[in-house]
């Protein structure tokens, strides 16, 4: 069972527990509460097998929406990805900002920055990988994390992230003693990117809440400079 699973679990608990509290209270029937939870778990347990989960995070992410600091903080965090996907000369090919957006798309999880990865690809397949492709696509990766350390002191986001980073290295043959190395120096490099290009961020930032289109979100980069 994945952690989207494990989350409407952990929902369905809750709310099983609060609505026992609450329900003598409102006069709800003991059932109700017992049958919703098992709806919940249910769902969840099909979710996670027949779907992979992307239901549960559209669900999760409707929830999370109503956040006005967890909109920020996702539109900070990808753009965080695009302007250093940017700068690196790593196209971005689409985007977006929540889960619904990425399942209309038909893609699984809770959205993001898509890059043009063929370059990659190619290389991983013939084995010979250049450290400076490698360097580039780790800072991309882990440029989201950065940004929002950057504006929170700290990240919520980029699981996904993480786990792309650590499997391409170990494809790679990198021992998993020298990742959390790799990962810490990655931060490094795309927070003093970013840091140095403060006013562009902040235009892509502007733009990405627009939800303006992919040349529009370039040409907001730059005309910040």
């Amino acid at each position: 069972m994945n952690q989207t699973a494990f989350n409407l679990v952990a929902i369905g608990i809750f709310a099983m527990t609060l609505s026992t509290l609450l329900g003598p209270l409102l006069n709800i029937p003991p059932a109700v509460p017992a049958i919703a939870t098992f709806s919940i778990l249910g769902f969840a347990t099909l979710d996670s097998f027949q779907w992979q989960g992307k239901f549960g995070s559209i669900a999760l992410d409707w929830f999370a929406s109503f956040s006005p600091e967890h909109r920020d903080r996702v539109i900070r965090h990808e753009a965080g990805h695009f302007l250093t996907a940017q700068q690196l000369e790593i196209p971005v090919v689409s985007y977006t900002l929540n889960a619904w957006e990425a399942f209309r798309q038909g893609r699984s999880g809770q959205g993001g920055v898509q890059f043009d990865t063929e370059e990659l690809e190619a290389e991983l397949k013939q084995g010979k990988l250049s450290a400076q492709l490698v360097e580039r696509y780790c800072t991309v990766w882990m440029a989201g994390i950065a940004a929002e350390q950057l504006a929170y002191g700290n990240s919520e986001g980029g699981t996904d992230d993480r786990q792309k980073f650590r499997e391409t290295l170990v494809k790679l043959g990198i021992p998993a003693s020298e990742l959390p190395q790799r990962e810490r120096l990655s931060i490094l490099r795309a927070k003093e990117l970013l840091q140095k290009h403060e006013s562009a961020y902040d235009a892509l930032v502007v733009a990405l809440q627009e939800k303006q289109s992919i040349e529009q979100c370039y040409s907001a980069i730059q005309s910040a400079g």
